[in-house]
């Protein structure tokens, strides 16, 4: 395999991920608050079909995996259910957003029906979209470079949904939120799908020699995962991670609406945080170069415990001080671009590794963990705060009385900060992969480790 990747598919494939995440930012920022404020539904019964719908990824993602890695054509096997996978999600999308136009028992029907489909629909893409990676270069450092143009990218399409988004569904719907949400869907529905088009036209995998003709079924997914300790430990490295970062996006349209009383306050932090997302995406590969990659994690993690320190300091110092809050902004999304950069590359070694731990190769099914991950923080985070706006007392709307806002402050702050710790410590116990894949490293450390074994018996 050629380690060189040409710069014509590294911006096709970043554009591919503009469209993409243009697509799924809107889900994630504001589909609670468009379900719960726009549509009328319960926040508690929100929270429960987000939970719900991954239950379903958890068997589909897996299986879409393996759908992907016995796909054989001549457009290889990742690009055909790239553009069917859009087509279907843009559809999907837009009629998401329809929910409003709904009332009484149907208004929940449609609602669970919905989303639930959406999931579905956007691991048809999502997976084949991520798992092309391995096949591209065998280079890791080709890899590392690749991996920045997608996530600046997806960076940028969640900055500007985040920074811009209530703003053009106010002036695209003339007011009424429910049309500018679904005028904005179709809008994004129709960038999604010709950015899926420019992937299938310039992003070519190339032939791996490791790959076999052997097919793969749905029971093979439990020896790939269950053999590769690296992508379980990788796993909890991540949901831990990834449930923080989406805690404070799903909290954050509440926390400055409510708690601090001043719903300007959120495109200012989303503003500030996206720049800073970019920012640490941009820098990774000169970060990975400088400093040991078995800190970057928890370098990565270290700054959103940053970010609600300075929320908190701020309530005490501050409150609703719009400089802290953008050094609150930029510390948690420098981290997490860091870490969304680096946990892609960290998937990619763990393909390779699971080759060598089980004799054969499926990048789509284990990159189907990271589409089940994204999906299962989001609706783990999307659950908790649905049940966490019940347990606190929060209603629509009104003014918030002091023990919700008091629940929503330490929902904002304390709750990502342990997800974070948890996350670090995960990483450091666990993962072992921090140079990539190295078969004669990593028989070293098992030496080193069984030797330790011993002596700790003795």
């Amino acid at each position: 395999m050629s380690d060189k990747i040409t710069l014509q598919t590294k911006i096709s494939y970043g554009v591919g991920a503009l469209g993409k995440d243009f697509a799924c930012a809107p889900i994630y920022i504001f589909l609670m608050f468009y379900f719960t404020d726009v549509a009328g539904l319960s926040a508690a019964f929100v929270g429960t079909i987000f939970l719900a719908a991954r239950i379903i990824d958890a068997i589909t993602d897996p299986m879409m995996g393996v759908v992907v890695d016995n796909t054989r054509s001549r457009f290889g096997k990742f690009r055909p259910w790239i553009v069917i996978g859009t087509l279907l999600n843009a559809v999907v999308l837009v009629g998401l957003f329809s929910t409003h136009l709904f009332e009484g028992t149907a208004l929940y029907v449609y609602a669970a029906a919905a989303y639930i489909l959406w999931g579905l629909t956007y691991t048809i893409m999502d997976i084949p979209y991520w798992s092309m990676i391995p096949a591209l270069s065998s280079s890791r450092e080709e890899r590392e470079k690749l991996v920045v143009w997608p996530r600046l990218f997806a960076s940028l399409a969640w900055f500007i949904t985040g920074t811009y988004g209530l703003h053009i569904v106010g002036e695209l719907g003339n007011g009424n939120q429910g049309d500018g949400f679904f005028n904005v869907a179709v809008l994004i529905a129709v960038l999604f799908v010709m950015s899926a088009f420019l992937i299938a036209r310039n992003v070519k995998e190339k032939a791996s020699p490791a790959v076999t003709t052997e097919k793969f079924n749905f029971k093979d997914v439990l020896t790939i995962i269950g053999k590769n300790d690296q992508l379980k430990a990788l796993i909890g490295t991540v949901l831990s991670f990834q449930i923080a970062n989406l805690l404070v996006g799903g909290f954050a349209i509440y926390y400055f609406s409510y708690a601090l009383g001043n719903a300007e306050l959120f495109p200012v932090y989303m503003m500030v945080a996206g720049v800073a997302e970019v920012a640490g995406v941009f820098l990774f590969p000169r970060i990975a170069a400088w400093l040991p990659r078995k800190h970057l994690w928890l370098i990565a993690c270290g700054f959103p415990v940053v970010s609600c320190v300075l929320l908190l300091l701020m309530g005490f110092l501050s409150p609703a001080n719009a400089v802290m809050i953008g050094m609150a902004g930029a510390a948690i999304k420098f981290g997490v671009g860091i870490a969304n950069a680096l946990q892609t590359v960290m998937l990619a070694d763990v393909v390779d590794y699971g080759e060598y731990k089980t004799g054969r190769r499926s990048e789509s099914v284990i990159f189907s963990v990271q589409t089940m991950l994204v999906k299962f923080a989001g609706a783990a985070g999307g659950f908790i705060v649905g049940m966490g706006l019940s347990i606190v007392g929060y209603i629509p709307n009104v003014e918030q009385s002091s023990s919700t806002i008091a629940g929503l402050e330490f929902m904002m702050i304390g709750l990502p900060a342990i997800m974070m710790i948890l996350s670090g410590l995960v990483y450091y116990r666990y993962y072992r992969l921090h140079e990539g894949f190295d078969k004669r490293l990593l028989n070293e450390k098992d030496a080193e480790s069984s030797l330790d074994t011993v002596k700790a018996e003795v």
